[in-house]
């Protein structure tokens, strides 16, 4: 028997050589994936403040089975935990945050189930996240992109002798080398280069041990510090950052504020903001711009621009919501969810869009290929295979709504299929907005259109000249994606040629996109400006 593991109600021990049951719910012996064992002498786990604990990992390596008689290999030694999240505590499968010590009660950096060495950790609690899988596949995609997200480890948790199902191990959001990679901002660094970075901020709800929070100078935004924490961080360090981000906002409502020297640019990474935007649209996260939103800024030696990231808290994302439209394949995020201000400014840029095209469309041949997608989803729902069923043996809630579901599937399968199928519709949708005008949206030889004046004030014409017969659509759409007037709703048009006049002073002045469609299949997309 591992010398901290002791049970409240059944304890671990050898019969002839093999193990009992573990708790009355579940058989659990062995596992294909790593099994982290985790003893606090009985002790209540709370939020308010940490408790002291013992853990213990069971790491064979791949391919290797891990039995719960084996040897801690991977990590044993002290920790101190306490129960996170916000809404999620409501459930009864707890979230836990833990920092990894030595025996005086000191932080103690280590590499847990071959993720990079550090002391901060989370074992994240999938719940009303039936697939089990939405974090890590948001994450996964994050870094697709060429931008830092936690890595995460799939594992089954013992804690105090009861088996607790699946969790996922997540590094939490950090400055560091092997995670948000900005530097160290000690409270003596007060002036020149050494006051301009590193930070780390949020936007979220006050929970936690957030802090104080400070408005934007504009308005409107709530802003929470992450690094350096609320109570380490200096008079002249908040004066810094607070003052960086109000010439950033400044910067976006300037006439020139899409000036690539002057302009907002001055102060942000664009790369950042437009990965950001892709990975929230994909998912549709109901939460996105809005919570668990991070940005970080390193010294200007470094670059020292506004990054966006890492992503954080994204299992309610892939239409695993039935409130804020996020069970949707269609219509952008954005535009539903009460987003910080910038995002409106940023995408009035055509230069900005234009990156998101260009971004989308390269990364959909590649890495965001429906292929590519799918198999991540495939290879970790199969690694789950046994596991999960051990879970929702703990954990009855597959057949059963648990708040925010939008499905309810009967089996681990069903859930992973929803994921599937919505997944591939949503990447249609994306495929087929303005956001990509890719190969198969290209206008066809046999497809002349012009559309003047642009811009225009109250109206334009729109002339296009077939050379076969279609049912046409044509529809107006704003920079968020949504619909402003569907000027011909599938009508079928011969052979021949046509010009279209639309009237509508009441719109706001503004960039609109104009999208032909020709039986079903975008053929045309023109950007106009109202005046």
């Amino acid at each position: 028997m591992h010398p901290f593991v002791r049970t409240r109600h059944i304890l671990i021990v050898l019969i002839i050589g093999l193990p009992v049951l573990l708790s009355a719910q579940v058989d659990f012996t062995s596992s294909n994936i790593p099994i982290v064992v985790i003893n606090t002498d009985s002790m209540e786990i709370v939020d308010e403040y940490r408790i002291v604990g013992q853990m213990g990992i069971i790491n064979n390596g791949g391919g290797m089975r891990n039995y719960i008689t084996d040897p801690f290999n991977d990590y044993s030694g002290k920790i101190n935990i306490e129960i996170r999240g916000s809404t999620s505590q409501s459930f009864p499968k707890k979230s836990y945050g833990f920092e990894t010590q030595d025996d005086s009660g000191e932080n103690r950096n280590v590499s847990l189930i071959n993720l990079p060495e550090e002391n901060d950790w989370v074992l994240y609690a999938p719940y009303s996240d039936k697939t089990l899988l939405r974090n890590i596949l948001s994450f996964r995609l994050s870094r697709e992109l060429g931008q830092y997200a936690p890595r995460t480890k799939l594992c089954e948790l013992i804690l105090n002798g009861e088996y607790q199902g699946v969790y996922v191990l997540i590094e939490k959001i950090k400055r560091d080398q092997n995670r948000v990679n900005i530097a160290r901002l000690n409270p003596e660094d007060i002036s020149g280069d050494d006051l301009s970075g590193g930070y780390i901020i949020k936007i979220d709800k006050p929970t936690g041990n957030s802090g104080p929070t400070w408005r934007s100078e504009l308005g409107g935004i709530y802003f929470q510090y992450e690094y350096p924490k609320y109570d380490e961080i200096v008079p002249e360090q908040k004066t810094y950052i607070k003052n960086y981000l109000d010439d950033f906002e400044q910067a976006l409502l300037a006439d020139d504020y899409a000036d690539p020297d002057i302009g907002y640019r001055k102060y942000m990474d664009e790369n950042s903001f437009v990965d950001f935007f892709i990975i929230n649209e994909l998912t549709k996260n109901v939460d996105g711009y809005m919570l668990s939103t991070f940005f970080y800024k390193d010294k200007e030696s470094n670059g020292g621009k506004l990054n966006m990231g890492p992503i954080w808290d994204f299992n309610l994302a892939f239409g695993n919501a039935d409130y804020r439209e996020g069970n949707y394949t269609n219509g952008f995020q954005l535009s539903i969810n009460d987003v910080p201000w910038w995002w409106d400014r940023i995408l009035q840029d055509t230069t900005f869009t234009d990156h998101i095209q260009e971004k989308w469309c390269n990364i959909r041949e590649t890495q965001y290929s429906d292929g590519a997608i799918i198999s991540i989803i495939d290879s970790l729902s199969l690694l789950l295979e046994e596991a999960q069923e051990r879970n929702f043996a703990k954990w009855d809630i597959l057949g059963r709504k648990i708040w925010p579901n939008y499905y309810v599937g009967q089996s681990f399968e069903d859930e992973v299929g929803f994921l599937k199928n919505w997944t591939s519709k949503r990447l249609k949708w994306l495929d087929d907005s303005q956001y990509c005008t890719n190969e198969r949206n290209e206008i066809p030889p046999d497809l002349e259109t012009k559309v003047y004046p642009n811009p225009f004030s109250s109206f334009f014409y729109y002339d296009f000249a077939l050379n076969k017969p279609g049912n046409i659509s044509l529809t107006l759409y704003d920079l968020k994606g949504a619909q402003v007037s569907t000027i011909v709703d599938e009508v079928y048009y011969s052979a021949g040629s046509y010009s279209i006049n639309w009237q509508s002073p009441e719109i706001p002045a503004s960039i609109y996109v104009l999208i032909l469609r020709i039986d079903g299949e975008i053929v045309s997309v023109q950007k106009l400006v109202k005046l």
